[in-house]
C-alpha cells in the first residue's frame, strides 16, 4: 500500500500517518513467534486494513482482532511447503469442496472452499471460490464436511452476482477480460477504471515476461469496488480499516482479494466530471498535478493485486515489504496519454527521489540492513516515507544493475508458502546469496543514486 503524502491535504498528512500507525500497533497485529502451530482468529471481513503494510503485522507483536476485540491465536510455523504447493496445484485440478460451519459469538457462518494449510492443532487456512482467504481456528469449527463437487473459482458472472448481493442497492457491474468492476458511480468512470486496470495488467505481464519471469493468469477474476463518492467509501471501509480509512483513497485487501476505491473525479474541484464526461475527459481531468498522484495511488494498489494473483507473490507469505512495495512503486507512474501502452514503467519516481535525498542527510549506516532484515520501518509513522523511498531506490537499482539476480530472488520469494516466518537471519542470508554482501551493495547503491 502506498503510504505517501498524497492521501490528504498537507495540513492533515502527519495526523493521518500517526493515526494509522497507532491503530496498527493497537489492533492490527497477528503474532507469529517461532514454534507456534495455530491459526489466528481472523475473518476476511474484519482483517486489519488491506494490503501489505497491515498484513505484515502477522509477523510482529501481539494485539487484538480488529472487529471482535479478541486476542488472536498464534500462526502456524511447522507447515509443509510441499503440501502447500500441492494445494495450490489443486486450484486447477478436481478436488472435493470442503464445507465448514464456523460458530463464533453465537453466530454461525457457512463457508466452503479448498484447505490450503492445516495447522498442528487443526486450524485451517481455507480459500473460497471467490478468492477470499479464511483463517479458522479449531474451536470455531462447529462442523466440517466434504462432498464430490470439485473446487472451482467463480466465473466473472458468478463473482459479480456475489458482489452485488453483499453491497447496498444501486451498484452495477462492468466486466473486462480480467476484472469485475462493481460500481455505483457513472458507467463511464467504471469503464475508465476497467481500461486502466487492463492496460496495467498487460503492461505488468509483458514487462516481466520479457525479462524472463514466469507469471500466470489469475485463478480468480480480479475485483474492484468503486464508490461514487468518498463519503460512502468511508462508510464501507471504516468497519474494516477503522480510522486508517480516512488516510486512504483506495486499498487492496489481502484477505478478500479485492480493491476498494471511490470516484476520484468527485473530489473537490472536479465534482460531477465523470457523470457527464467521456473517458477522454476523465483522463484529462485526472492527468494534472495532485490528481495524477491520486491516480498513482490506485495504480499502486492495482499492482499489488496483480502481483499477488499472477504468481509473483503469495498471499500471507513472508514476502519482504521492501520487495513487494518496491515493485508497486516501480509501476505506479501513471500513463493516461495512451489507450494501449504504458510508457511510465520504471520511470524515475520524482517524489521518491526527493524523499530519498532528504533521508540521505540523516541516513544511518545500517539503513539497508534494517530494510532487508525486517519490515518495522514501514510500520513506524516516523520512518515509513523514508522506507518507501529506499525500497523504490533499491528496486530501481537492482532491476537496472543486477537484473538476473533480482529475477532469481523474485522467483525464490514467490515460492514461499503462507504463514511461515523467515526471520531476520534467513532474510539476510537469502538476500546476500543473490546480491552479495550488503555493505558492498550499499556502497554501490549510494554511488548509483548520486547519478539520478
Amino acid at each position: 500500500m502506498w503510504r505517501d503524502t498524497n492521501r490528504r491535504p498537507p495540513e492533515r498528512r502527519g495526523t493521518a500517518r500517526s493515526q494509522t500507525a497507532s491503530r496498527a500497533r493497537r489492533q492490527g497485529t497477528l503474532p507469529c513467534p517461532a514454534g507456534r502451530n495455530h491459526l489466528p482468529r481472523v475473518s476476511p471481513h474484519c482483517t486489519p486494513p488491506a494490503c501489505i503494510f497491515w498484513v505484515r503485522h502477522a509477523f510482529s507483536s501481539p494485539a487484538t482482532d480488529c472487529c471482535r476485540g479478541s486476542t488472536p491465536s498464534r500462526l502456524p510455523l511447522l507447515l509443509s511447503c510441499l503440501a502447500f504447493a500441492a494445494a495450490m496445484l489443486c486450484l486447477r485440478t478436481a478436488v472435493p469442496l470442503e464445507h465448514v460451519v464456523i460458530h463464533k459469538d453465537g453466530v454461525e457462518t457457512h463457508v466452503s472452499g479448498k484447505v490450503l494449510v492445516t495447522a498442528k492443532d487443526g486450524g485451517i487456512l481455507l480459500l473460497a471460490p471467490d478468492g477470499t482467504l479464511w483463517t479458522i481456528p479449531p474451536e470455531e469449527q462447529a462442523r466440517r464436511s466434504r462432498d464430490e463437487v470439485p473446487f472451482a473459482p467463480l466465473s466473472s458472472e458468478e463473482l459479480a452476482e456475489k458482489l452485488l448481493g453483499g453491497l447496498p442497492p444501486g451498484f452495477a457491474i462492468h466486466r473486462t477480460q480480467h476484472y469485475v468492476v462493481c460500481y455505483n458511480t457513472s458507467r463511464t468512470y467504471a469503464q475508465w477504471c476497467g481500461a486502466l486496470f487492463e492496460r496495467l495488467y498487460m503492461a505488468f505481464h509483458n514487462y516481466w515476461t520479457r525479462k524472463g519471469l514466469k507469471l500466470h493468469d489469475p485463478p480468480f477474476p480480479l475485483c474492484a469496488i468503486v464508490f461514487a463518492d468518498e463519503k460512502n467509501y468511508l462508510k464501507y471501509s471504516r468497519p474494516v480499516l477503522g480510522e486508517a480509512a480516512d488516510s486512504m483513497i483506495g486499498y487492496y485487501h489481502l484477505m478478500t482479494n479485492r480493491m476498494v476505491m471511490f470516484d476520484l473525479t468527485g473530489r473537490a474541484g472536479q465534482r460531477g466530471v465523470s457523470r457527464a464526461a467521456t473517458v477522454a475527459a476523465i483522463n484529462e481531468s485526472l492527468s494534472q498535478g495532485e490528481s495524477l498522484r491520486t491516480v498513482a495511488t490506485i495504480i499502486h494498489e492495482a499492482t499489488h493485486q496483480i502481483a499477488f494473483n499472477c504468481g509473483m507473490h503469495t498471499r500471507l507469505s513472508d514476502t519482504p515489504l521492501w520487495l513487494c512495495e518496491g515493485v508497486a512503486i516501480y509501476f505506479e507512474t501513471p500513463d493516461l496519454s495512451s489507450t494501449k501502452g504504458w510508457r511510465g514503467i520504471g520511470a524515475v519516481n520524482g517524489p521518491r527521489v526527493a524523499q530519498w535525498r532528504d533521508y540521505l542527510r540523516r541516513r544511518p549506516a545500517d539503513s539497508l540492513v534494517r530494510l532487508i532484515e525486517d519490515d518495522r520501518r514501514f510500520r513506524d509513522a516516523r520512518q515509513s516515507l523514508d522506507a518507501y523511498a529506499e525500497a523504490w531506490l533499491l528496486t530501481y537499482f537492482l532491476i537496472n544493475q543486477r537484473s538476473r539476480p533480482y529475477l532469481d530472488y523474485l522467483t525464490l520469494v514467490s515460492a514461499k508458502p503462507p504463514l511461515i516466518e523467515d526471520g531476520a537471519e534467513k532474510r539476510r542470508a537469502e538476500f546476500e546469496r543473490h546480491f552479495g554482501p550488503i555493505d558492498k551493495l550499499d556502497r554501490d547503491l549510494l554511488r548509483y543514486a548520486r547519478g539520478l
